[in-house]
């Protein structure tokens, strides 16, 4: 009478919370998790995760105890996981999701709990990105700030290094969870991301659904370790690894974050990206810049959507951050060269290169007292407004002003002495100022001459240019790496108060462009 006994014991379901070890064969991806946020309608989300090779899946999602959809599928060989996409769902919680695998006469059976359906956004780059909440201004009312917030769930991943790509995270710092003062205020540079949190508090305070959050970042890295080998080789990188300077002390050897910190995700249905780096960059293929970062977002768009099954839109979103101000001892020009990168050298996103891009100006932000040093200002709320502003014109398709004024045509009246600068909007002139520059030439050599700010209106600005005696090949804007005080540059949009982005330009173009030959 004993084996019956043991036979009936065996065909039980055994029911085992997400992180159970009981069968470590089968299991969910990493990231899945209670507390998670699911990508919302139009996109389906995708759960997946390892178990028994030929065992069936079965993946239900629930609601107090009612069946919303089921799903079915088989463990694959080789790689040993299963996958589903679920229906679209429309934005709310909490739901149940379970997954069940049958194995002959053996039941497992996962589930993770208070799952919300909304918009997931991965926040990566370098040290700005991971500053934490309990570094930046006003640290302690914003980590109290977080009641009103407990559908904006986040979650970050470990610092890992890996040689090749990793199909899943190796290790994860803060699991899916509600914000709180500890998780939001971990330490320094300790998850949770600021510029990612509080852009995803503004995106909740205007869409009024739940917002996932996952920070991925590591200070100190230059984008060639967050790049796949495919992308580097469209741009011509050396595969060599980089030597650390004051800008690069994270790890840098080509594609180890990429492979460790990105591709693990690249199954998640997401909704947009942002992105915060470049300092790491000033000294490392900072030429190549222009081409590296175009190449790294298309490359992700590409991964993600194929690893999504279709489900991440093929050109999601993806906004970023253009350098903030630093304290050189040395003035050169390496700061506003990847600033100018950043943009694929247009000035301006989205363009041709960069489509569905925006992006949040930040060299008026500047913070000579941050103790961690003026590269590191603390004020993260500007940035993740300007960046919200971005996305909610891009992404949510909202008719708003996202970017401050460019000029769209200049003309020069050589018997004035003047250009006058045409914008595409309207302009706010907070102070006059030498921060414009003309490239004067003579005798087949250039040289760069303060072009002082004369009078302007509503959408015009003229620039005295009469101290060059030879001929005016080029204007710049703001190409300094500190180009003004704190929120005191001198041209801003009216009514939005965003600044006016850095910009070199031929006289020839009549817009922005490529001046890398006058930038000296």
């Amino acid at each position: 009478m004993v084996a019956p006994g043991f036979i009936f014991v065996l065909v039980l379901p055994l029911i085992l919370p997400a992180d159970t070890s009981a069968d470590v064969r089968f299991r969910f991806a990493s990231y899945i998790n209670n507390y998670m946020v699911l990508q919302k309608e139009p996109a389906g989300a995708v759960i997946w995760g390892y178990g028994i090779f030929g065992a069936t899946v079965t993946v239900t999602l629930c609601q107090d105890k009612e069946t919303i959809m089921e799903k079915v599928t088989s463990v694959k060989a080789h790689s040993n996981s299963w996958m589903v996409v679920l229906d679209p769902m429309k934005p709310g919680g909490p739901y149940e999701v379970m997954a069940q695998q049958t194995f002959g006469r053996t039941n497992f059976t996962l589930r993770v709990h208070d799952v919300l359906f909304g918009d997931v956004w991965l926040c990566s780059g370098q040290s700005n990105m991971q500053m934490t909440v309990s570094q930046i201004f006003n640290a302690t009312r914003e980590l109290s700030n977080t009641v009103a917030y407990q559908s904006v769930r986040i979650f970050s991943v470990s610092l890992t290094e890996a040689e090749q790509e990793l199909e899943d995270l190796a290790k994860v710092d803060l699991q899916w969870s509600k914000p709180t003062s500890e998780n939001l205020g971990h330490g320094v540079f300790k998850y949770m991301s600021a510029v990612c949190w509080l852009f995803g508090r503004n995106l909740y305070d205007t869409l009024h659904y739940p917002i996932g959050l996952i920070s991925s970042s590591w200070g100190g890295t230059p984008i060639e370790a967050w790049s796949s080998g495919r992308s580097l080789k469209t741009c011509g990188v050396p595969t060599r690894g980089f030597t650390q300077s004051d800008f690069v002390t994270g790890p840098s050897k080509n594609s180890v974050l990429w492979n460790a910190m990105i591709h693990p995700l690249h199954n998640m249905t997401l909704k947009g990206m942002i992105w915060y780096q470049g300092e790491s960059n000033i000294n490392v293929n900072s030429d190549l810049y222009n081409c590296t970062f175009p190449a790294l977002i298309e490359d992700w768009r590409q991964a993600f959507h194929r690893g999504s099954q279709g489900q991440t839109e093929r050109f999601f979103p993806f906004g970023f951050v253009q350098l903030s101000s630093y304290l050189s001892a040395t003035s050169d020009d390496r700061f506003p060269q990847i600033r100018w990168h950043q943009t694929a050298d247009f000035g301006y996103v989205p363009n041709v290169r960069m489509p569905n891009t925006f992006m949040a100006v930040a060299m008026d932000l500047c913070d000579r007292a941050s103790p961690y040093g003026s590269i590191h200002p603390r004020d993260k709320q500007t940035v993740a407004y300007r960046l919200h502003l971005g996305a909610r014109a891009v992404a949510y398709g909202e008719k708003l002003i996202f970017q401050g004024p460019l000029p769209e045509k200049m003309e020069l009246l050589a018997d004035r002495g003047l250009l006058n600068l045409t914008y595409s909007q309207q302009i706010q002139v907070k102070k006059q100022d030498k921060i414009f520059e003309i490239s004067c030439c003579s005798d087949r050599q250039c040289k760069w001459l303060p072009a002082p700010m004369g009078p302007f209106s509503a959408q015009t600005l003229a620039l005295n240019v009469s101290s060059c005696r030879g001929t005016p090949a080029a204007v710049r804007y703001a190409w300094t790496t500190w180009p003004c005080e704190y929120k005191r540059c001198p041209l801003y949009h009216p009514s939005s108060t965003l600044p006016a982005p850095p910009f070199i330009a031929f006289m020839t173009d009549q817009i922005p462009g490529d001046l890398s030959k006058l930038a000296e």
